[in-house]
Order: C-alpha cells, then sequence, then structure tokens
C-alpha cells in the first residue's frame, strides 16, 4: 500500500525494496521513508540492487550450469575457480575494449577468479565475423591467443581478423562450424532471458552488471559473490 501510494511501475518496486531495506519493528510512514533516503541516498541504490538481484535470482538458479560453463577455451583464469564471472561481449564493442583491462587486471590479481567468455555479437557482421573466429579458436585451444592478438589489433575488421587467426592458427573455414553457430544461439538466448541491453553484460554470483561498471564495481561484486558462498 505505501509502495502504490508513492509511485507505481520501476519506481514503485524500488521504493518498495527501500521500505523494506528501511524497515524496523514500526511502521514506516511516507515522511519517515522520505527522511531516511534523503539521509542516506545510497539506500536508494541498494534498494535497487536488492530489486534486481530478486528479479534476476529465478533466471540464474535455472541457467546457472549454461552461464558457467564455457565453450571449449573460452575462459580466463583459474582452472579450479571460487567465483565464475561470466561476461558477455562484442568485439565491436566499445565499452566492452574500455573493459577488458579492467578484467585482464582482476584475473591477474585475483587467483581464485575465472572468467567466462560469451560471444555476443549485436553490432553486424563484423561482431558475428569476429565471434565465430573467436569460437574457432577456442576449439583448438587458442582462445587466448586470438582474443588478445584481436584487441591488440584494433576493431574487428577482414585485416585484423586475418591477424589474430593468424596467431591463433585458424583459417576461416574453421569458422563454420555447426557448433559455433548454436553456441552463438545459446549466448543470445541466454542474454534475452537475463534481459540485456546491450552489451558488455557480466554476471556475477546473483549480481547482473549490464554496463562497463569499471574495475572497483567488478571488483566489489567478485567479493561479495564469494562472502556469499562462505
Amino acid at each position: 500500500m505505501l509502495a502504490a501510494a508513492i509511485g507505481g511501475g520501476i519506481v514503485g518496486s524500488i521504493l518498495t525494496a527501500v521500505i523494506l531495506f528501511l524497515a524496523a519493528p514500526q511502521v514506516l510512514g511516507p515522511r519517515m521513508v522520505r527522511e531516511g533516503i534523503l539521509k542516506d541516498p545510497q539506500i536508494l541504490v541498494e534498494g535497487g540492487q536488492a530489486l534486481r538481484e530478486s528479479q534476476h535470482e529465478p533466471v540464474l538458479a535455472a541457467n546457472r550450469s549454461a552461464l558457467e560453463t564455457p565453450f571449449a577455451s573460452s575462459w580466463k583464469g583459474a582452472a579450479k575457480p571460487e567465483v565464475v564471472m561470466t561476461y558477455f561481449y562484442d568485439y565491436a564493442c566499445g565499452y566492452c575494449r574500455k573493459s577488458n583491462p579492467d578484467i585482464e587486471r582482476l584475473v591477474a590479481e585475483d587467483k581464485g577468479l575465472r572468467v567466462v567468455y560469451r560471444e555476443f555479437p549485436i553490432l553486424g557482421p563484423d561482431s558475428v565475423a569476429a565471434a565465430r573466429a573467436s569460437l574457432a579458436a577456442s576449439r583448438v585451444g587458442r582462445f587466448a591467443a586470438f582474443h588478445d592478438a584481436l584487441y591488440q589489433a584494433g576493431n574487428p575488421t577482414p585485416q585484423t581478423l586475418a591477424i589474430a587467426g593468424n596467431a591463433a592458427g585458424i583459417t576461416p573455414a574453421q569458422a563454420q562450424d555447426p557448433a559455433i553457430e548454436a553456441e552463438i544461439e545459446n549466448n543470445y538466448r541466454l542474454a534475452s532471458a537475463l534481459g540485456a541491453t546491450g552489451t558488455p553484460l557480466f554476471v556475477i554470483g546473483n549480481r547482473v552488471i549490464n554496463s562497463a561498471a569499471g574495475y572497483e564495481a567488478l571488483k566489489d561484486a567478485v567479493a561479495k559473490a564469494r562472502a556469499a558462498k562462505g
């Protein structure tokens, strides 16, 4: 009732989460909720985050294995991970390129972290070609070689894909494997189930982050996922 009085839709839902976050044995009135938010605006952020996590929980529970099981060698980090970060990305995405150093830093620093890379090409034919080539490299155990070479070469073009393909030792014909098409379709399905609006998209524990959140935010999400496991 209180949330309905304050606002509807998404705003009302977030405020409901905030009310639960603030709730004490006494009944909270609208003025008390407003004063609590004004005193500590972070409550609104945390309430919204709690709501989003609760909405994603059923999807994550149903798809955890599919999300965290890599395609062939499409992963970096710990062989026996404490925490898995699933990363949906597009090689043509500028925000994914911006996120790459943050991911590499986390993998280097956190020996219990594994990053599972899921190809999610949504920005045109060059994106699809890059995703196919990356998965072809993954099939022969050369994902990291391809991935690093392409980011070093630049945005995906026929020229940069040839450079990365040579670094990984793959041919264009290998990118036509039906298993590669099936993997891309599977990633579209998973991303859609998570409500993806673009790239990058990170899944860390029960958190879904659909933005280039930056090193500190990703590190914090990894720490919280580890703590939740006890």
